[in-house]
């Protein structure tokens, strides 16, 4: 008994060292995340609000389960297999009352009652029918199938095709071309043709019975005719893609767009060496900055006259407007004069008025300098203006762009979001007048925007009490003081039940992830936690909550930052700034940083390390307003940049350190390399990850945005562009790349290597890995990659 209570005691033992973590070790903290713990995701209600959904992992398996709780039973349950299949989608369209849901599953269309706790398919075909919404009246079921809009009739179960797209290619009924034998059959089909003609004639000439015959055809031809039922007009697309299709709640008219897909595209590929296969094969990837792009029109088929016509773009205020930066080019700006040339636009909408008096219409501008917001004439495809932001940097900021977080409030009012005054703010305007309301506003942005069933409440998430704090909130559509709905310091993201009487809130801390609460739809009340995700090794280590500061930047702005402060430091005074990356991202908030996780984790081992740690929202985060947003304008690594050498000076003259490295990933790689070439008195070494090298070879949508086109403004990417600089490395650094990176292809690093190969540098390292992409999966990379940047730091840094 006395040795099996031995070996209980050891076995005990054993287990709670199992639990602690212990110094923090490269190898630890990069081992796959399950060893911390795994947040709930997909976070989504039953239609009928009783239940909660959720993916989730609570004992570290190979894959997250689904679970259910309900608000009266917070106990999580996992669903079986058969409460698995009978869920319906999260997402889906519902009628007026919130009381039926259409949505689309495996191609096919369902209606869900949820009073009757019944759902319906609707179709089942091998077709696959999409886009699913309710008809003016709620007595019909539109949907897209094969390109085309489909009427289902609810109460007789008729099926009426409203569109008819057709694909006649330009030049399908041409004959043969090319040769003299083309010609020829061209000149014999023509004679056979006219032969033909004149011998038909001359029957009819000379017989009484072919007389009376034909005359019966086209007598029965004409009958058959009129019986016919009437068949939707054809119209042809060609070659372009469809989408955008709506009809009017009159059921007048069908609106849509066609896309033009460039045919001169081209594209990169990215090879992918270790494949199951033992051969190369290749990756086909994005378009560069600057290629051609697809073109789109929008039309209108009134079913009324049977008659197609365009959208008129042309009236739209500003559309010739010439770009500011332009008048840095003497030479484009008088070809841009003599052109006269409308910009390239592109439509989106139309969004109905219940009435359907009123059509709204979201078009953004193809150079991202502006977005209307115009009224459409849906009779003439004329339109006029409503709201015009226009921005000589790009058109951005949360909530703006395309018709997303935009809508009807009634019939004549239509809310929108806007940074006219610097920041993402709620507007709404009257268009049977022309007025317009600003409905909030502060130095702070409103996230995300979602108007209540009943059309009178708008909730929406924003950071209007601190920058790093995000909160849910709710008001009047009509305007007035926000009400505060969370209560938690954090980062709070709220998923809204469908009867709108609960949140769903995963919270987090800087130092905690994220994990499921809910609480009913009022202020003040206390939410209850559901889920408890961190495992206890996760929870044994003090993870640090540096506390959030600003300082001042050499333009008199203020900086949001963080420390990480060593209990010990070492006595070299090496200090350590991580560089976010993305571009527009924040990472200084009081919540939990679920892109970098790990690199949160690496900055501790620092700090344990005698590290000071420092890491910055520079200019063109998220979360500050326009002018934070587009600082970077034509210039990235800039101002940017010289934050971060501002951020050194802090370090500096409060801890006193010493040498400095710098690391970062993707838009934190690229600013790790200008830091290593333009300012290379201040950092000592560098990790560049994943880092862009050369704007010029990155894609379109990102780039163009922030430095236009590279033959329009070859002097934004010369100045934001490492490679122009790597003559000026003097310090030591390491660069890290996937070799099957899709988003910043492996290309990139590879043409800076024979960029410093030329310049005869000697004091850097690439450490390619073979099998990862833009973000790494594997830990054994995660580990490598990580290992390198501390030994760079430990060899370089201290004494």
């Amino acid at each position: 008994m006395k040795k099996i209570s031995t070996l209980f005691l050891v076995a005990i033992s054993c287990h709670a060292f199992a639990q602690q973590l212990g110094p923090l070790t490269v190898e630890k903290i990069m081992r796959d995340p399950k060893w911390m713990g795994t947040s709930p995701s997909d976070i989504h209600w039953s239609d009928d609000s009783k239940k909660l959904y959720f993916d989730w992992n609570p004992k570290g398996s190979d894959h997250d389960s689904a679970f259910s709780i309900t608000t009266g039973n917070i106990e999580p349950q996992k669903l079986s297999l058969e409460e698995r299949r009978s869920m319906t989608p999260e997402f889906g369209e519902w009628n007026k009352k919130h009381t039926i849901k259409l949505f689309e599953q495996y191609g096919d269309i369902f209606l869900s009652d949820i009073p009757k706790g019944k759902t319906i398919r609707l179709t089942n075909t091998t077709d696959r029918e999409s886009s699913p919404r309710f008809s003016a009246d709620e007595q019909s079921v539109l949907f897209i199938r094969n390109d085309n809009l489909f009427e289902l009739k609810m109460n007789s179960g008729e099926l009426v095709q409203l569109t008819n797209f057709v694909r006649n290619g330009a030049g399908a009924s041409q004959p043969p071309a090319g040769g003299r034998r083309g010609r020829q059959a061209s000149v014999v089909a023509s004679a056979s043709g006219q032969q033909d003609k004149w011998l038909k004639q001359q029957q009819l000439d000379l017989f009484d019975v072919i007389k009376k015959n034909e005359k019966e055809r086209k007598y029965d031809s004409v009958e058959r005719k009129e019986m016919e039922p009437k068949r939707p007009k054809e119209i042809n697309v060609d070659d372009k893609r469809i989408t955008g299709l709506e009809l009017s709640p009159d059921g007048r008219y069908v609106t849509y767009r066609l896309i033009t897909t460039p045919k001169d595209e081209k594209r990169t590929i990215v090879p992918d060496y270790v494949t199951s296969s033992g051969w190369t094969e290749d990756i086909p990837n994005r378009e560069k900055v600057g290629g051609p792009q697809s073109t789109s029109e929008t039309f209108i088929f009134d079913t009324q006259k049977d008659t197609v016509y365009k959208v008129i773009v042309a009236d739209i205020p500003g559309i010739k407007d010439i770009p500011a930066y332009i008048k840095d080019y003497p030479k484009e700006l008088e070809e841009y004069t003599k052109r006269n040339a409308d910009r390239d636009v592109n439509v989106y909408g139309p969004e109905w008025s219940e009435d359907g008096r009123n059509a709204i219409v979201i078009i953004g501008a193809q150079d991202y300098k502006d977005r209307w917001i115009m009224k459409l004439d849906a009779a003439t495809g004329r339109l006029s203006l409503i709201d015009r932001q226009h921005d000589d940097a790009w058109i951005g900021g949360p909530g703006i762009g395309g018709a997303r977080d935009a809508g009807w409030i009634d019939d004549t009012h239509f809310y929108f979001q806007s940074e006219a005054s610097g920041y993402s703010h709620i507007y709404v305007a009257d268009i049977s007048t022309g007025e317009k309301k600003q409905l909030t506003s502060g130095k702070w942005e409103v996230q995300t925007l979602q108007l209540s069933n009943d059309k009178e409440t708008f909730y929406f998430t924003a950071n209007m009490d601190h920058p790093g704090v995000k909160d849910f909130y709710r008001m009047p559509v009509t305007g007035g003081t926000p009400v505060k709905l969370t209560s938690m310091k954090g980062g709070n993201d709220v998923t809204l039940s469908p009867d709108e009487k609960w949140l769903a809130i995963m919270y987090s801390t800087e130092n905690t992830m994220p994990d499921l609460y809910i609480q009913p739809n009022k202020p003040g009340v206390k939410p209850v936690q559901v889920t408890h995700s961190m495992t206890a090794e996760f929870k044994s280590y003090p993870w640090r909550a540096p506390e959030i500061f600003t300082f001042k930047n050499r333009y008199g702005a203020d900086v949001y930052a963080r420390v990480y402060e060593p209990k010990n430091p070492d006595p070299s005074k090496p200090a350590v700034i991580f560089v976010h990356g993305a571009g527009y991202l924040q990472n200084i908030t009081y919540s939990w940083s679920t892109y970098y996780f790990r690199e949160y984790m690496f900055n501790n081992l620092l700090a344990d390390n005698g590290y000071y740690v420092m890491d910055i929202d520079y200019t063109a985060s998220a979360g500050y307003g326009r002018d934070w947003r587009t600082g970077i304008y034509r210039h990235m690594g800039g101002k940017d940049l010289s934050e971060h050498v501002d951020a050194v000076k802090y370090l500096q003259q409060k801890y006193g350190v010493k040498k400095v490295g710098i690391y970062g990933g993707s838009y934190g790689g690229f600013m790790t390399l200008m830091a290593m070439f333009t300012a290379p008195d201040v950092f000592t070494s560098g990790g560049a990850i994943r880092s862009v090298t050369d704007w010029a070879h990155y894609n379109h949508g990102y780039t163009a945005e922030i430095l236009n086109l590279p033959y329009t403004d070859e002097k934004a990417y010369k100045e934001s562009s490492p490679i122009y600089f790597a003559d000026g490395l003097k310090g030591n650094l390491l660069m890290l790349h996937g070799m099957v990176d899709q988003n910043v292809n492996f290309q990139d690093i590879v043409r800076l290597t024979q960029k410093l190969i030329e310049l005869h540098k000697d004091n850097w390292w690439l450490a390619p890995y073979p099998v990862e992409d833009h973000g790494f999966v594997q830990p054994s990379s995660w580990t490598d990659e990580y290992k390198r940047i501390f030994k760079l730091f430990e060899e370089t840094l201290k004494k």
